[in-house]
């Protein structure tokens, strides 16, 4: 809803950093989706990030600053059941890209990460996920399970670390780095 963007965002004229992040999950495979549900992946996902990004950039047109998006592996590599998800997060690269070469001109930078799988609750949307929470015995394990089985290196992130990769991407190490998408996914995508 752009007009409650416009409302929450009244009297901040100014931003140095932000982080755009949206995550809603759904599985089936494309025969098999209900429209609302596709319409409320991209909503979420892709419409509020769009909102989120335009918000962003105009706080900081006056004097740069740094933008970094979360999209998702799955954005890259394609999987059977994941339409909704996958197209979401292609959309979130392509349109880091767009806002990173709209947005050089003012100093604005604009970068995506795409994790792989990380340990948060976006799993426990998911209907195999709670099945292999199941039969795993606890979530814990479930997530374990799934970074043996999904990655050469043999797990999934955590949230602090991608919450640190991030960190870079906003800093000043990163000053020469627009436009890119930092790919963190235990080597799922090789």
């Amino acid at each position: 809803d752009p007009e409650l963007w416009h409302r929450a965002t009244e009297g901040c004229d100014t931003l140095d950093l932000a982080v755009l992040n949206a995550g809603r999950a759904d599985a089936a495979p494309l025969v098999d989706i209900d429209f609302l549900q596709w319409r409320q992946v991209m909503a979420a996902n892709l419409d509020g990030m769009m909102l989120s990004l335009q918000y962003a950039m105009r706080a900081m047109a006056a004097s740069g600053g740094s933008i970094v998006q979360t999209a998702s592996i799955s954005g890259i590599k394609a999987e059977p059941g994941t339409a909704a998800y996958a197209a979401s997060k292609a959309g979130v690269i392509q349109l880091a890209k767009v806002a990173a070469k709209e947005g050089a001109a003012q100093g604005i930078r604009v970068n995506a990460i795409a994790p792989g799988g990380v340990d948060t609750p976006i799993w426990d949307q998911v209907p195999m996920f709670r099945d292999l929470v199941d039969q795993e015995g606890s979530r814990k394990a479930a997530i374990a399970a799934l970074g043996r089985m999904a990655t050469p290196l043999g797990r999934y992130a955590r949230a602090e670390e991608i919450a640190a990769q991030i960190g870079f991407l906003l800093s000043d190490a990163a000053a020469t780095i627009t436009g890119t998408v930092l790919v963190s996914d235990g080597g799922y995508s090789l």
